[in-house]
């Protein structure tokens, strides 16, 4: 006999990974995961691999974030604000992978794998960026609705 458990739960699984891609956040982290991805083959083609290790820890930061918001994990465990640390780790990415874009293309002359990596940095550092922005936003916005009135006592 076939244990359809298994096969049940990997469909599940499944389905909510087509349906978490489906939303603008799984979209967000999706691509990157996938920039991030691009970003390692350049600077691992390229004469310095160093800066790779900005690429790998994002990406998976970024797989790990995508599958807790995917299994909806951040509702189960609220020890820690999933919330404010998606926001640091999307600012922090951003930073991290401007400074470092910034110095390949510039001081990549002569390698186009590391300028290409760089290049591709920058847009993941813009898109790490927007990222920020939308959680901020969504920061923001849980902020104002629980925010309590002090001014109720006469």
């Amino acid at each position: 006999m076939a244990d359809t458990t298994a096969s049940n739960s990997a469909a599940n699984c499944v389905e909510k990974l087509k349906s978490y891609v489906k939303t603008q956040k799984g979209c967000i982290l999706a691509a990157e995961i996938l920039i991030s991805f691009i970003i390692v083959i350049c600077y691992a083609a390229s004469l310095y691999g160093g800066y790779s290790a900005v690429a790998i820890c994002e990406m998976i930061f970024a797989m790990v974030f995508f599958g807790i918001f995917m299994m909806e994990m951040d509702k189960q465990f609220l020890l820690v604000n999933w919330l404010w640390t998606d926001l640091f780790r999307a600012g922090i990415g951003a930073v991290l992978y401007i400074i470092t874009s910034l110095i390949c293309v510039i001081g990549g002359a002569g390698d186009g794998a590391r300028i290409a990596g760089g290049v591709f940095g920058l847009i993941a550092g813009i898109l790490f960026a927007y990222d920020t922005y939308t959680i901020f936003l969504e920061v923001k916005s849980t902020r104002q609705h629980t925010a309590a009135s002090t001014n109720d006592r006469v």
